[in-house]
């Protein structure tokens, strides 16, 4: 149960962190355009607007798939109790990778929204 316990914990660290920086980014993105902290590619830090657009976007994006992710986590995870540790290892594992699936597809869905609302320079279309 104690190898259960951890897998679990484990494995909502990531829907957990969508979430909780989805709502903060969909209410503010970092102040200033920076390289160290936020959502950084070219585009959304062309301006601005774009910066906080981006921001927006992907907190959207990630709040609302991590709490599909964090459903779906618990539902699989409860099926997986009292399994042996090899069991819940190979779930665990592929569970986590599949994760990483909505995570990044959330870069290309984001830039997409931004060309979508901005031209190439930034300005909104």
């Amino acid at each position: 149960m104690g190898f259960w316990f951890f897998m679990t914990c484990c494995i909502l660290l990531i829907p957990l962190t969508m979430i909780g920086f989805g709502l903060y980014f969909q209410k503010k993105a970092p102040q200033e355009i920076n390289i160290l902290f936020g959502y950084r590619t070219e585009m959304s830090m062309k301006n601005k607007e774009t910066w906080e657009f981006a921001h927006y976007t992907i907190g959207n994006i990630w709040y609302r798939t991590g709490l599909v992710l964090i459903i779906i986590v618990i539902f699989i995870m409860l099926c997986l109790f009292q399994k042996d540790i090899n069991t819940i290892s190979i779930a665990g594992t592929i569970l986590m990778m599949i994760q990483l699936i909505p995570l990044i597809a959330s870069i290309f869905l984001t830039e997409a929204a931004l060309k979508k609302h901005f031209d190439k320079d930034g300005n909104r279309k």
